[in-house]
């Protein structure tokens, strides 16, 4: 029984399906498509209107069906544009210069953002590079800029930076504390790339914001001092003690080196265990743990300044009672005699003021670690097809809510 497909039903704009047969030589399902001659053809870069100059088909991939693949047979025009312009006649519906639909592009791309490219590839047919490309290109053309003059109402930033892959590539990224929106990523982690994110922000907007919250890299801290005078440079408590597990590992290493044969059999794979809260160890652990300090005192010094170390972020009344806090920990951490205690010491001195400015603005980096979660996976499923402006479109798109499945978006 034959029967009229509506254009608006197969999302085809300028076209009229006329058939559709299956190919068995290639395992596809083919809508046989003619021009809908009430649509006036125009030049697919600037718009304007030509006159025919000859009529062409071209076959598309679009959409599976019924579990089938699907090819579009179309036909269009080459254009004649003044007296020896010749251009192509734009079809909304197709990605431009490529031989699939954008909806299938759109497809694609939202498969990519929570499955490997190289599962994709599977599941589609289709070539890796073809599934990155085809991502790029959609990411490209539908995320929403990121616009620093449009921005309003900030008062706490967070800015990290995150590597493409360990130790190469790094961007900057900085996140709206208050909202949790990304609202800025850059190439390396260079001053110059924060300052160009301030540079373009309104001047009421600069001039409201109170504090930023950032780990101690120096570029960084030299950008917000320069560019926002009236800020607090809040230092991350989290990096402040990610710095001193360092600490931790280089002690126990240390006491490892040293310790006699059945001590280093209680020292055996306890790093974990000094750098694990108390709270969040089982029963077995606490009590192993409790035998490795009972045997080794600078292990037991470290450990327990670690747990006073953590209070100094406990409710501090004001700057001035969290950097006698502050003062008090580094005097006990200099009694262990310790040099790498003392090295850390002398690092939590010359970052005061940012540390003890927690008191005032009582805000971290936390709310950034769902980013580094979902930037994590990204890095994960490219599996070696991440070049730097594609991380870039994949943070940006982590940080956008979640579109309606493309499979239903019948429209280019």
């Amino acid at each position: 029984m034959a029967a009229t497909i509506p254009s608006w039903i197969v999302g085809l704009r300028g076209q009229c399906v006329k058939g559709v047969a299956w190919d068995e030589a290639r395992g596809t399902l083919v809508f046989h498509c003619d021009r809908d001659r009430r649509f006036v053809p125009v030049d697919h870069r600037s718009g304007a209107r030509g006159t025919v100059n000859r009529r062409l088909r071209r076959e598309v991939q679009d959409l599976p069906i019924w579990g089938r693949s699907v090819t579009l047979s179309i036909a269009y025009c080459q254009l004649k544009i003044g007296a020896t312009d010749r251009r192509m006649e734009r079809l909304s519906f197709v990605e431009p210069g490529h031989g699939f639909t954008r909806r299938y592009a759109r497809f694609v791309s939202q498969l990519a953002r929570h499955i490997s490219i190289a599962a994709v590839a599977a599941y589609t047919g289709l070539a890796w590079r073809t599934v990155k490309a085809m991502d790029e290109r959609a990411l490209t053309r539908d995320l929403p800029a990121l616009d620093p003059g449009a921005l309003t109402g900030l008062r706490h930033l967070g800015v990290d930076e995150v590597a493409r892959a360990k130790g190469h590539d790094y961007l900057t990224i900085v996140y709206d504390l208050e909202s949790g929106d990304l609202v800025w990523v850059t190439e390396g982690r260079r001053k110059a790339g924060l300052t160009a994110f301030f540079d373009q922000l309104d001047e009421p907007v600069a001039q409201g914001i109170e504090a930023v919250a950032m780990d101690m890299w120096k570029p960084f801290e030299q950008a917000v001092a320069e560019a926002l005078p009236n800020a607090a440079i809040v230092f991350d408590r989290f990096h402040v003690m990610q710095q001193y597990s360092k600490v931790i590992d280089t002690v126990r290493r240390t006491e490892f080196k040293r310790a006699t044969h059945a001590d280093k059999q209680v020292l055996v794979g306890s790093r974990y265990l000094l750098l694990k809260n108390a709270e969040r160890l089982s029963d077995s652990q606490a009590a192993r743990l409790d035998r490795l300090l009972a045997v080794n005192g600078p292990l037991n010094a470290v450990y327990a300044l670690k747990e006073q170390l953590q209070q100094l972020w406990h409710a501090p009344a004001s700057f001035t009672v969290m950097g006698q806090r502050l003062d008090a920990w580094c005097a006990l951490a200099e009694a262990t005699g310790l040099a790498p205690m003392k090295r850390f010491v002398a690092m939590l001195q010359r970052h005061r003021t940012g540390i003890c400015n927690y008191a005032a603005h009582p805000i971290t980096t936390a709310r950034l670690e769902g980013g580094h979660v979902a930037i994590g996976l990204i890095r994960k499923r490219a599996r070696g097809l991440l070049d730097t402006e594609y991380f870039k479109l994949k943070i940006r798109q982590s940080a956008t809510p979640e579109p309606p499945l493309g499979l239903y978006a019948l429209t280019g």
